[in-house]
């Protein structure tokens, strides 16, 4: 009896199985990465999971702790240099400008380390490198000079903290952290608003600045709330005497035109 010849052409090895194999492995890959993601750690919920804590007011995240740090250390420098405004500003508007410094971070801290002292988080007293660099040359500067430095350096740096402010107050669930961003929002505008009158803003360069310096926070995010000690309050050369958040009204005044004399 003369054996059968083998069949070809069947099972998966066939033409058609070949291409129903293929169109499975093509559906197995794009949906094990669906079921792989959702079991990875890593993702923005981890992480946010993973950074928070809870706290009589309401879970705190890293994105908290963080915004609490950064108002603080604008306390810490912008105090200073707008109280040095007050006095080395050689127009009105610079000189206002420096009022509305002094007067809404004298505010922004005193809340800040409340808000920190009721959540037992702990806070610097001492302005960053870059911060201090800026104030040195503020220092160093003099005339109109000192004018443009002053407005370009805190237009950049208020612009910068403006967007974390926005974030943290769409997404905080933290009752003390939203009111506290609420009260930094009115501020820092107030303080866009009243560098800009000066003048002296560069906008080209401030947009090249903003783009070009996407840099990460200039602190890691501050430890989870623990046994903490009150730090000392954020202070001007001279403090001002009013305890309340009254501000000037804006500067409208241009500086002087000093074309041709250098």
């Amino acid at each position: 009896m003369r054996p059968r010849p083998p069949v070809k052409g069947r099972g998966i090895f066939s033409g058609t199985g070949i291409i129903i194999t293929g169109l499975a492995a093509t559906l197995l890959a794009m949906i094990f990465p669906i079921w792989s993601y959702a079991d990875r750690s890593g993702t923005g919920l981890d992480v946010l999971n993973a950074e928070t804590v809870s706290t009589g007011y309401g879970p705190l995240s890293a994105l908290d702790r963080d915004f609490l740090t950064k108002v603080r250390l604008a306390g810490l420098w912008e105090l200073p240099a707008g109280e040095q405004a007050k006095s080395k500003g050689t127009t009105p508007a610079v000189r206002t400008a420096g009022e509305h410094l002094v007067e809404g971070h004298m505010f922004l801290d005193e809340r800040v380390r409340d808000v920190a002292a009721k959540l037992s988080l702990a806070l610097p007293n001492e302005p960053t490198e870059q911060q201090r660099g800026w104030l040195a040359t503020l220092d160093a500067a003099q005339g109109v000079a000192y004018d443009r430095e002053f407005a370009n350096i805190l237009r950049l740096a208020h612009g910068k903290v403006f967007s974390i402010v926005a974030q943290v107050r769409a997404s905080t669930r933290n009752s003390l952290v939203r009111k506290l961003a609420d009260d930094a929002n009115t501020a820092v505008l107030d303080h866009i608003r009243v560098l800009e009158a000066t003048g002296y803003v560069d906008f080209d360069a401030l947009a090249r600045d903003m783009v070009a310096d996407s840099t990460p926070p200039l602190t890691p995010a501050p430890a989870p709330p623990g046994p903490t000690t009150d730090p000392a309050p954020a202070v001007p050369v001279s403090p001002s005497p009013s305890p309340t958040y009254t501000l000037p009204p804006a500067a409208t005044s241009r500086p002087p035109d000093n074309s041709g004399n250098h």
